[in-house]
């Protein structure tokens, strides 16, 4: 059989087999890469506090082999893994009132790291003595918080005020904690955050309807840059309905988004809140962890998807457990950045114009690791001490039927002026910002001054 010449030279598999790099500044985040140490500026999730116990427990994060347990007064410790006498494993150690005591030779840590006991050693040896007066195990402070453990891994001198998200405090919301891993790099499942076209091909039409019918539209898309804050907008025309979602990063890994299955663009909402509130860590370069809660009520997703498989799908578009055939046929966010492999090549991405919000947090962040290592602090997302952070992860669906005029840049307008309302009201109190922004969407739809 010959092939026709001509076409033939079209094909140019050979030419590509050379792998590009990937971005290693955003990508490599172990301890002491740049990426790693602007990382450990902030106060991380690194469990669901169901997890831990009074048997210890070994966990990966950023790049460390670390053991986290409770003591039998309650107190969770945060500690590197090995033992400084022998290096044994205190993932085999003995919890107790005051901290995690060594298998091998009896040494007693307390949770932050102190050693309180060498009882192997004469009671009166100065190098014990010495060494109990010195020297510590790595430990880390952690902080628990509605079913989360954080921790922050960073200098102690640098640690920041741990940030208080108003979606911390929605009246009426009910949330459950959950924890996904991805076998690929952050980056890789950060992105989607700031990709709001995705979610029209992945979830509403390459997989059929994950969620529902409307996340197959594909809207006008508008981002913005705040501070530390992105936004990625995307408005939909549902029928006579004009449905703006809006997906949110506050860097360095704090996302949010709209719900998943309480709007499907038909129905009349206003600042319904984001169906998640969530962290991206890295456990190492090659894998990562979402820790959230899923948000459940009247502003998040129906309580019927309070449950397990429920947070699955709301994370991903798919529940994890699926045959290889299973997740072929209807791939979720997981198959989406876990294909890329596990860590994605940079150098090879044509990025476009809807990619701009990917464009625009990567170029921070890599601005923000430069900056630290000539010695400037990256800003955290409380500005002031004590402040509540306001977020603007929601979606709002309004009746607005087409005019006389192109609907393209209409409901483009619509979303632009939704997203004022949201930034107009942001400095006034919580209490009173919610329901200002729902009142002024309402007057908005009732008017349709856009």
């Amino acid at each position: 059989m010959n092939f026709d010449k001509k076409k033939i030279k079209e094909y140019r598999g050979y030419n590509k087999v050379l792998k590009p790099k990937s971005d290693n500044l955003i990508s490599q985040t172990n301890f002491g890469t740049p990426c790693g140490e602007y990382l450990r500026r902030y106060w991380h999730p690194v469990s669901l506090t169901s997890d831990v116990s009074e048997t210890p427990k070994e966990i990966r994060i950023l790049g460390e082999d670390l053991v986290i347990f409770k003591t039998k007064k309650n107190d969770i410790g945060l500690v590197h893994k090995h033992c400084p006498h022998r290096r044994a494993s205190l993932v085999y150690g003995k919890t107790e009132d005051k901290g995690i005591r060594c298998c091998y030779h009896g040494w007693l840590f307390s949770t932050d790291g102190e050693i309180l006991e060498t009882p192997g050693e004469n009671p009166d040896s100065k190098p014990a003595a010495k060494l109990r007066k010195t020297f510590k195990l790595g430990a880390y402070p952690v902080i628990e918080f509605n079913g989360l453990i954080f921790a922050y891994m960073g200098p102690i001198e640098k640690v920041p005020e741990f940030p208080n998200y108003d979606s911390f405090q929605i009246p009426g919301n009910t949330t459950r904690p959950y924890r996904i891993e991805y076998n690929c790099n952050w980056i890789q499942v950060l992105d989607a955050i700031m990709d709001p076209v995705h979610t029209s091909f992945l979830h509403g039409q390459s997989s059929g309807i994950q969620f529902s019918k409307g996340f197959a539209e594909v809207g006008e898309i508008e981002f913005f840059e705040r501070g530390v804050q992105y936004l990625g907008c995307n408005t939909r025309r549902i029928n006579d309905h004009v449905w703006v979602r809006v997906n949110e990063l506050i860097l360095p890994n704090f996302t949010q988004a709209g719900s998943a299955f309480a709007a499907d663009g038909t129905k009349t909402r206003y600042f319904g809140r984001s169906s998640f509130t969530r962290w991206v860590v890295p456990i190492d370069d090659t894998h990562c962890v979402a820790l959230a809660w899923g948000n459940f009520g009247e502003r998040g997703d129906p309580i019927e998807y309070n449950n397990k498989e429920g947070c699955e799908k709301i994370e991903a578009g798919e529940i994890i457990n699926r045959t290889q055939e299973e997740k072929q046929k209807s791939p979720g966010d997981a198959e989406a950045v876990e294909g890329m492999s596990s860590i994605s090549a940079h150098k090879e991405e044509h990025l476009m114009p809807t990619d701009q919000g990917i464009m625009i947090y990567r170029r921070r962040i890599r601005k923000l690791i430069k900056n630290l290592e000539t010695g400037s602090e990256p800003p955290q997302p409380q500005q002031k001490k004590g402040e509540v952070i306001k977020t603007n992860g929601q979606d709002t669906v309004l009746r607005v039927p087409k005019r006389n005029i192109d609907d393209r840049k209409f409901i483009k307008s619509i979303g632009s002026a939704v997203m004022k309302v949201q930034f107009d009201l942001e400095n006034i109190p919580l209490k009173e910002r919610d329901n200002n922004i729902i009142h002024k969407l309402s007057e908005m739809e009732k008017t349709g001054a856009f």
